[in-house]
C-alpha cells in the first residue's frame, strides 16, 4: 500500500506500528516526494513522504532515492498481498512458477486416476491404497503448498475487513477442495450405511452350514452345502444345522427355527414335515429329502428379497433423481447468469466474474439429492431384515406409510391358526365318537384348519373308507363314507341340503354366541351332531390392534365365520370393521370395496386363498408361517407369525419416509443457500 503522510505529524515508525496492528508485517521504505504521483492538484505541492509497506519480513526503515513506480499496478498490488515487495518481483515469479509446477505435477495424476479421465485404464494406486485415498492425497498435495500464498493474503484481507481477489481465489479453490473432501466423506458414510444395511444379509447367509452329510451309493458322505443335489437324502444328527430345505422321510426331532421365523419354541418334525435350511436340529436323528437347494432355498430367497428391496427405487427417489438432473441444468443457468451479470452488467473484471461462475458450478451438489432417498431405503430395509420384516421393494416401504386400513384374515394371523375341538354335541341316538368319526372320514381329504382339528381329535377312532370327496366353497365338504353321503360344514350347507337341525339348532346358536365355530355333521339327509371348534387368539393381537388405532390406522377383520362369532372376537380385540361370512373367493372383492371408499388398504394373510386379496391390497403382508403362494403375492413378508410385526413394518416405513424427507430437505436447503453465496450475491 502507498501512504502519503506529513512527517511533522507522524513518522514511519508510527505507520509501521499501525500496519502491524492490522495484522501485517511491515518493511518500510521512504521515497522522495518527487517520485510520488500526484493524485490531485494539491498533491504536487505537499511536502510529504510516501511510506511503502509490505507484509513480508520484519519492519525497518531506510532512506532511498531509487525510483519507484508511481502507481502500483494490479500485479504489484497482488504481489504485495502475496508477501512480495515491489523490488522482489523476480523472486515472486520464481516462487509462483515453482508452486505452479508442483500443482501441475500432482494434478496430472489426479486426472489420470480420476473416472473423469476415462481415456485409458489407470494403474492400480500405489502403496496398497484405495483409489479414493490415493486421489485424496494427490488433491491435498496439489492444493496446500501451491495455494498457501493466497491463503495468507486472504486471511490478512479478512482480518482487515477487506474482500480482495485472494479471498475469491481461496473461496473457489477451498470450496472445490472442501466439496471433494465432502464427496469423499459422503462416499465413506454411504459405504458404512451400505455395510450396516447388509449386516442382516451377511448374518442370514452365515446361518447356513458350510458342509452337509448326504447318502451317496449307500454311504454317508460329507460335501459342501452348495453341492447338495435336489432329491438327495440328507442325514441330520442332534446339534446339526440343516443345510437345505426338504421333507422328512425318516425319524422325528425338534427343530429350532427361531433364527428364521422368530418362534422361540422348537417345532416337532415327523415324517412328512418340512424342514428349512439354516435351522438347528435340537434332539433326534432324522433323514430328509432335499427339495430346494442353492438359490431356491428359503434362506436364499430371503437374502434375494432384501437385496432387491435395497436396490429398488421408491417413488420419492424417482422424484429426487429427476430433481437432481434439473439441478445440473439450474446450476449451469445460474453460472452463466452469474458471469453475464458480473461481467456484462456490473462491469467486474473478467477473472472475477469467471471465478464466481466456476464457484457456482463447483458448489452445486446434485449428489445430495440423488443419495437422499436410497440411503434411507437401504438402512430401512436392512433394519427390517434384522427384525424379520422383509420389504420386497422400496415402493412397499413407502406405500406402507399411507395405509388407512389394515385388514387381518382372522385365522392364522389374529389367531394361532391351530383350531382345537372343544365340544361335541350328538343328536339323539348318536354317540360323540360316531359324530367325530363321520366328520373325520370326510375331512381327512382336506387341509383346512378346521378339518385338521377334527382329524386330530379323531386320531384314535376307526374311520370308514371315503370316496368322492368334494370341497364346497365357503360351506364345507362332502364325501361318500361306507356307502352313505356325509356332509360336514356350516349351517348354510345344511340349509342348502335341506337337513333339519331340530333341537340342535338352539344349541348351535348357543355355541356360536360363546365364540365357537360350529361344524354341522349330517349323513344321508339327517343331522348327526355338532362339533364346536375354537382358535386361540395370538398373545400380541389385542396390543397390535390398539397401537395401530393409536397411529390413526383402522383395523378390519376378515373371516368366514358367522357374524355373531366374528363380532365377539372383534369386540374382544377392539377391531373397528368386521367382514364376516366371507367366502375365499370374495376376499379380494372386500378389499376392493374398502378401496372404493378412498382408503389405502393393507391386507395381512397366510393362506393360499389369501393370495388374490394380498395382490389386490395396496400393501400385502404375508405372515411368515404361511404358504409360498401367499409370500409370493405379498409386498412385505413377516418372518414371525406375529401380528405385532405389521405394526413394526408400518412404524419402520414411517421412520424411513421421514428420514427421506429430512434428507431431501437438507439437500435442497444446501443448494438454495449455496447458489446465491457462490454467485456473489452477498459480495
Amino acid at each position: 500500500m502507498t501512504v502519503t503522510f506529513d512527517e511533522g505529524r507522524t513518522s514511519i515508525e508510527t505507520l509501521r506500528k499501525v500496519v502491524e496492528d492490522c495484522g501485517f508485517h511491515c518493511e518500510g521504505e521512504a521515497l522522495p516526494r518527487h517520485v510520488c504521483s500526484a493524485h490531485d492538484g494539491h498533491a504536487a505541492a505537499m511536502a510529504d513522504h510516501s511510506g511503502h509497506g509490505t507484509g513480508h519480513g520484519t519492519g525497518h526503515g531506510k532512506g532511498a532515492d531509487s525510483p519507484a513506480p508511481a502507481t502500483p499496478s494490479g500485479h504489484d498490488a497482488m504481489a504485495h498481498e502475496m508477501g512480495h515487495g515491489s523490488g522482489d518481483m523476480q523472486s515472486m515469479v520464481r516462487d509462483m512458477r515453482n508452486r505452479f509446477w508442483v500443482a501441475l505435477v500432482f494434478t496430472i495424476p489426479i486426472f489420470v486416476w480420476s473416472p473423469m479421465g476415462g481415456m485409458f485404464t489407470p494403474p492400480a494406486p500405489p502403496f496398497g491404497l484405495r483409489l479414493d485415498q490415493w486421489l485424496f492425497i494427490l488433491a491435498t498435495a496439489a492444493v496446500i503448498w501451491p495455494v498457501w500464498p493466497f491463503v495468507v493474503a486472504a486471511v490478512r484481507a479478512l482480518r482487515n475487513g477487506v474482500l480482495n481477489m485472494a479471498v475469491l481465489v481461496i473461496l473457489s479453490v477451498g470450496t472445490g477442495y472442501a466439496f471433494s473432501v465432502g464427496i469423499l466423506l459422503g462416499h465413506w458414510l454411504e459405504m458404512r450405511a451400505r455395510a450396516g444395511a447388509s449386516e442382516a444379509i451377511r448374518a442370514l447367509m452365515d446361518l447356513a452350514p458350510p458342509m452337509a452329510t448326504v447318502l451317496r451309493d449307500g454311504r454317508e458322505v460329507e460335501v459342501p452345502t452348495a453341492e447338495v443335489l435336489k432329491g438327495e437324502t440328507v442325514v441330520i444328527r442332534p446339534g446339526n444345522k440343516i443345510p437345505v430345505d426338504g421333507e422328512v422321510t425318516e425319524g422325528t426331532s425338534l427343530v429350532d427355527e427361531s433364527m428364521l421365523t422368530g418362534e422361540s419354541m422348537p417345532v416337532q418334525k415327523t415324517v412328512g414335515s418340512t424342514v428349512i435350511g439354516a435351522t438347528i436340529n435340537k434332539s433326534g436323528t432324522f433323514r430328509y429329502t432335499a427339495t430346494k437347494v442353492g438359490a431356491d432355498t428359503a434362506l436364499a430367497q430371503i437374502v434375494k428379497l432384501v437385496q432387491e428391496a435395497q436396490n429398488s427405487k421408491a417413488p420419492a427417489q424417482l422424484l429426487a433423481d429427476r430433481a437432481s438432473q434439473w439441478l445440473v441444468v439450474i446450476a449451469i443457468v445460474i453460472g452463466v447468469a452469474t458471469f453475464a451479470v458480473w461481467y456484462g452488467l456490473i462491469g467486474a473484471e473478467f477473472l472475477f466474474a469467471l471465478t464466481l461462475t466456476i464457484t457456482v458450478f463447483v458448489i452445486a451438489c446434485p449428489d445430495a439429492l440423488g443419495l437422499a432417498t436410497p440411503m434411507a431405503v437401504m438402512v430401512g430395509t436392512g433394519l427390517g431384515a434384522m427384525n424379520g420384516i422383509l420389504f420386497k421393494n422400496a415402493s412397499a416401504l413407502e406405500d406402507a406409510t399411507k395405509l388407512d386400513v389394515i385388514v387381518f384374515d382372522k385365522t392364522g394371523t389374529l389367531t394361532m391358526g391351530q383350531p382345537k375341538v372343544v365340544d361335541v354335541v350328538a343328536a339323539e341316538g348318536v354317540s360323540a365318537d360316531e359324530v367325530l368319526a363321520a366328520a373325520a372320514a370326510v375331512d381327512k381329504g382336506s387341509d383346512h384348519p378346521l378339518a385338521v382339528a377334527i382329524v386330530e381329535r379323531a386320531a384314535d377312532l376307526t374311520l370308514g373308507k371315503m370316496s368322492g370327496f368334494e370341497t364346497l366353497d365357503g360351506r364345507g365338504a362332502s364325501a361318500t363314507v361306507a356307502g352313505s353321503r356325509v356332509l360336514v360344514g356350516n349351517r348354510r350347507l345344511m340349509d342348502e341340503e335341506k337337513v333339519p337341525l331340530g333341537a340342535l339348532s338352539e344349541q348351535a346358536d348357543t355355541l356360536k354366541g360363546a365364540g365357537r365355530t360350529v361344524v354341522h355333521v349330517a349323513r344321508d339327509g339327517a343331522v348327526l351332531g355338532l362339533i364346536a371348534i375354537a382358535d386361540a387368539l395370538r398373545p400380541t393381537a389385542k396390543e397390535t390392534v390398539a397401537r395401530l388405532r393409536e397411529r390413526g390406522v383402522q383395523v378390519a377383520m376378515l373371516t368366514g365365520d358367522n357374524a355373531g362369532t366374528a363380532a365377539r372376537i372383534a369386540g374382544e380385540l377392539g377391531i373397528d370393521i368386521v367382514l364376516a361370512d366371507v367366502l375365499p373367493g370374495q376376499k379380494a372383492d372386500k378389499i376392493k370395496e374398502l378401496q372404493a371408499q378412498g382408503k389405502k388398504v393393507g391386507m395381512v394373510g397366510d393362506g393360499v386363498n389369501d393370495a388374490p386379496a394380498l395382490i389386490q391390497a395396496d400393501v400385502g403382508f404375508a405372515i411368515g408361517a404361511g404358504t409360498d403362494v401367499a409370500m409370493e403375492s405379498a409386498d412385505v413378508v413377516l418372518m414371525r407369525s406375529d401380528p405385532h410385526d405389521v405394526l413394526g413394518a408400518i412404524v419402520l416405513s414411517r421412520a424411513t419416509l421421514r428420514k427421506m424427507h429430512q434428507n431431501l430437505f437438507w439437500a435442497v436447503a444446501y443448494n438454495v443457500v449455496a447458489f446465491p453465496v457462490a454467485a456473489g450475491v452477498f459480495f
